[in-house]
């Protein structure tokens, strides 16, 4: 364990997140953190510009946890992952049906893969946002159908997972953070961390 380390494990870090994904990224940085939850519902204003979304949901997330109960080592890391094509966010997918219309919207196109992060407290509080663009080769109806059918996309934004097999065989390129894209920017987030513990 690096000195860095070391001190990141003097606090208590909690994720406050159900997504197996982003669990799973977490142990990626060989931290220690405990997974607690608290369900909000994920309303924005609808004025509001799309790269403030998920800053502003992760914020709502943070403020779910009650500061009386928290104590002074503890870290709460909330996150949200938007897709945006065309300016429009792109939600979650209600049915097998909408997940094909939104996979047949990004096939052939670039699209924005926000992630806000925030960091909170019993002092203080840092939020950010990390985005990466994604290129879809123009994929036919055979292989949505195919994804959609196997893979039932319906917990993920954007109506598909990167790591999943629609990733492997229809994604040219990202300009960005791959793992911003499967919904925690892990090596923004672990330099954050360092700077908040400062």
């Amino acid at each position: 364990m690096n000195s860095t380390q070391k001190k990141l494990h003097k606090h208590n870090l909690i994720l406050a997140s159900a997504s197996p994904r982003r669990q799973m990224l977490m142990n990626g940085l060989d931290l220690s953190f405990q997974i607690k939850v608290k369900t909000i519902k994920e309303i924005y204003p609808k004025d509001m510009p799309f790269e403030e979304v998920p800053i502003y949901l992760s914020k709502q997330k943070a403020a779910a946890f009650s500061k009386d109960k928290m104590a002074n080592e503890d870290i709460i890391i909330t996150a949200d992952t938007i897709v945006v094509l065309d300016n429009e966010i792109i939600g979650k997918p209600k049915n097998q049906a909408e997940a094909i219309q939104i996979i047949q919207k990004l096939s052939g196109n670039a699209h924005k893969v926000i992630t806000g992060v925030c960091l909170t407290s019993l002092h203080k509080q840092l939020a950010f946002a990390v985005e990466s663009i994604v290129y879809f080769k123009q994929l036919n109806a055979k292989d949505i159908e195919y994804y959609v059918e196997k893979y039932s996309p319906l917990d993920k934004a954007g109506a598909y997972g990167i790591q999943d097999w629609i990733g492997y065989i229809g994604i040219e390129k990202i300009e960005g953070s791959f793992y911003n894209v499967m919904g925690l920017p892990t090596q923004r987030l672990y330099e954050e961390l360092i700077k908040f513990i400062e």
